[in-house]
Order: C-alpha cells, then structure tokens, then sequence
C-alpha cells in the first residue's frame, strides 16, 4: 500500500508498522471468526452427536463482536468501507481526493470518539465485574481487543488522511 509518496517509494518505517499491524490485527480477526465458527459447529454435531457446548451464544457474541471491530482499521486503510460512488463518479481526480480527504477526517474523528467512549464503557464492565450469564467470562476482556481496534483505527485513519491531502495537493485520488 502506498502512503501516496511518488511511485516506487516506500513508506516510512513507522507507517510500515502501522500498516503491519493493521494487516495483522484483521489476520487475528479472521481466526477469531474461524473460531467462532468452530465453536458453533461444535455445538451443533454435540447437541445431536453428545451434549451441546454451554456457552455457545456468549462466546459467538464476543468473538463476532471482536471480529468485526478487528476489520475496521483494514477496511479504512485500504478503501474498503462501503461509499456511494455513484454520487461522486463523475468528480475529477482533486475532487475525489477532496472527497477522500473529508471522509478520513470523519472517519479520524468517529474513531476517536468511539476509542474514548469505549473505553469508559470498558471501565464501567471491569467496575461493576459485568460477567455473561453460563460461562461467567468477564465482559470487559472483550472491550480489550475492540479499544486496541479502535485505536488502530485512529492511526488508520490519519494514515488515509495524510494520503488524501496529498492527494488533494497534487491533483489526484490515492489510494
């Protein structure tokens, strides 16, 4: 992935690790999905084969939940979020930069939002010891992985946002 330097440079050494780790984190969201899977399928051959798995809806819960939060920095870094192109289509390169530019201060500013609110909802769990219902798993381990999420997805987003002003500088849509 480019971080719309001109062609053939590569990314600074911190901006490369950024995009590791987001590329990484999205890895480990994919296994958590692959184990949530795994974890159902268990509970359905044990419930017709031996005994169900307890627990089963809580851990799917969790595990979805961590997934999806996992994929967000990867989707914003490469493009991925869901956009109305049709509304733009006919833009030229400066304006789709410039619509790129607007959408990763957005993205900068929700992330923010929800990586501080989170983490108040994260310390409200751990306070009042919030635990699920079968497995009593503390919930507040599950608000672990989505602040680190969050928080990759704030770095994601000024990495779009420095590639779209540059953008919108030279003339051109980024990637």
């Amino acid at each position: 992935m480019s971080d719309g330097t001109t062609a053939g440079s590569r990314p600074g050494p911190l901006v490369g690790a950024v995009e590791f780790a987001i590329r990484g984190w999205a890895a480990l969201g994919g296994a958590m999905l692959l184990a949530v899977v795994l974890i159902n399928v268990i509970s359905v051959v044990g419930g017709v084969v031996w005994r169900p798995f307890p627990g089963d809806f809580e851990l799917t819960e969790m595990g979805v939940a961590i997934a999806a939060f996992a994929f967000l920095p990867y989707c914003q870094l490469t493009g991925a979020n869901v956009t109305a192109d049709i509304f733009t289509a006919r833009a030229g390169p400066r304006w789709q930069a410039g619509f790129r530019l607007v959408a990763s201060v957005v993205a900068a500013i929700f992330a923010a939002i929800l990586l501080w609110r989170m983490q108040a909802g994260a310390a409200d769990q751990k306070t009042y010891n919030y635990t699920t219902t079968i497995l009593q798993v503390p919930i507040w381990w599950a608000y672990v992985p989505v602040l680190i999420s969050l928080g990759l997805l704030v770095l994601a987003s000024l990495l779009t946002l420095v590639r779209a002003a540059r953008g919108v500088l030279a003339g051109r849509e980024t990637a």
